[in-house]
């Protein structure tokens, strides 16, 4: 278990890098989102929503095709995908864009 921890503490995605850095620091991304979940949709901005759900589908993208491939970051920006999606749902609930329709048949 030794040799196999100190491979991975000195290789190119290690603790030692910024490949490791990096991704660590962007959990904050869906740690703030996952903390806004409880807060009404008002308070959501739907432009900033959609903005960071581009932004990880990029980031997403870079850590799949970048060598040496960065599974962390990829990870990091899919969880943040999800929870933002999620977030940019709830703003478009609110906002009335994805109301059902009501069913318009008669009543007796």
């Amino acid at each position: 278990m030794s040799s196999f921890f100190r491979a991975y503490l000195n290789s190119p995605v290690g603790p030692k890098t910024t490949h490791f850095w990096g991704p660590v620091a962007n959990f904050g991304f869906v740690a703030a989102a996952m903390a806004d979940i409880n807060k009404p949709p008002e308070m959501i901005s739907g432009n900033m929503t959609a903005v960071m759900c581009v932004f990880s589908a990029l980031c997403m993208r870079f850590a799949w095709v970048v060598r040496p491939r960065n599974h962390l970051l990829l990870v990091c920006h899919a969880s943040n995908e999800t929870v933002q999606l999620y977030q940019l749902s709830r703003w478009a609930k609110g906002q009335g864009y994805l109301q059902l329709k009501e069913d318009k048949t008669p009543s007796t």
